[in-house]
């Protein structure tokens, strides 16, 4: 559906503006508090973190990847798979999303890297491979958070999956190799193995969405949607912030030295992912409304443009250049730079839905 005459009925309008659950509401304070006490527990426990760090998958700490499931599970477990060819059959929606995500969000980038960082290579690279990774994980959150369209999520997440995994070495070459070259700038190699990649995006998306579909499929079939949606869903719902938080302090205590340490480092690579967020989030939520969508999946296409999978830029840094180095610290500061700016931008879609004509509103 999309944005039309203001012929909603008053309820209509009533029912879309309803805030943030009282969880929600005070998400910044939650992830102000796990920042912290991942900085503690970095900088006071460090045999901790050394033993979070010291089981990995797919080049990511096995503690963060068992946040993230934890995270990722409910929300796919509320898609409605059933009503997912609506959003396939939304040809403006796809496309537009397929080149915010895979042609300007990977040039734009690039751009603030070299502007950004032009004298700092192993920043400017990890600032770039950040970049190259599309968003598979937290934007789930984000988007529920804001009320978006969580079919079109979990269908432009699994589309931009597919794609990072035939795209994203060739992206590598042509933005760390090529493209420099022919700008006559500091080339930089990027070794990224097919399997690697396939391999992150199975784990980090592909396991919750199989749990997501067949509890839905299997809770449905036994007790029927009524149950499911009011009785279980509300379960479970309060684990994906749970997780997100959980995350959030095992990134921090990882990394805490390192950003306590070199404080100025993290400022440096913080001010282009802000301007990258930023404008990635209002050019693609401008670009939603001018082309007709709803705020539902005009907010569902602006979180999935601007976030980033950092769980796979994480991993290609490390693999490539080692843990210790700059590119691998650009990448962890990717998340915790866009966990508190996304979650801005969730209160920013929430007031910004007055200017929708006509709500679209999801079943009950």
């Amino acid at each position: 559906m999309t944005a039309g005459p203001d012929t909603a009925a008053p309820a209509a309008e009533a029912a879309v503006r309803g805030g943030l659950s009282t969880l929600d509401k005070y998400l910044p304070v939650w992830i102000g508090a796990a920042m912290l006490a991942g900085l503690a527990l970095g900088q006071w426990a460090p045999a901790v973190g050394e033993a979070l760090d010291a089981v990995q998958i797919g080049g990511i700490s096995l503690p963060i990847a068992a946040g993230l499931l934890i995270m990722m599970y409910p929300v796919l477990a509320k898609v409605r798979y059933d009503r997912l060819d609506t959003v396939t059959g939304d040809k403006r929606l796809l496309v537009a999303s397929l080149i915010l995500n895979w042609i300007v969000g990977p040039a734009l980038m690039f751009a603030l890297a070299w502007t950004f960082l032009a004298d700092l290579p192993a920043f400017r690279t990890g600032l770039i491979i950040v970049g190259l990774a599309r968003c598979i994980a937290m934007v789930i959150i984000w988007n529920d958070l804001a009320c978006g369209d969580r079919e079109a999520a979990a269908v432009l997440v699994a589309l931009n999956s597919v794609f990072q995994v035939i795209a994203f070495g060739a992206l590598g070459w042509l933005y760390l190799d090529a493209l420099p070259r022919w700008l006559g700038l500091d080339a930089t190699g990027l070794e990224a193995s097919g399997w690697e990649i396939a391999l992150n995006v199975a784990v980090f998306l592909g396991v919750p969405l199989a749990a997501g579909y067949l509890t839905r499929a299997i809770g449905e079939r036994r007790k029927g949607r009524r149950w499911y949606e009011e009785r279980f869903l509300p379960k479970i719902g309060p684990f994906a912030l749970y997780g997100l938080l959980f995350t959030i302090v095992i990134l921090f205590a990882l990394q805490g030295e390192a950003i306590i340490a070199r404080p100025w480092d993290v400022v440096r690579i913080a001010v282009p992912l802000l301007v990258y967020f930023a404008l990635m989030w209002a050019g693609s939520f401008v670009l939603g409304k001018g082309i007709g969508l709803n705020y539902e999946r005009t907010t569902t296409l602006a979180f999935t443009a601007a976030g980033n999978n950092f769980e796979l830029a994480i991993a290609v840094a490390i693999a490539t250049f080692g843990a210790a180095s700059g590119q691998a610290l650009a990448g962890v500061v990717g998340p915790l730079i866009e966990v508190p700016v996304l979650v801005g931008l969730v209160y920013v879609s929430l007031w910004a839905r007055r200017f929708f004509r006509r709500p679209a509103l999801q079943e009950a």
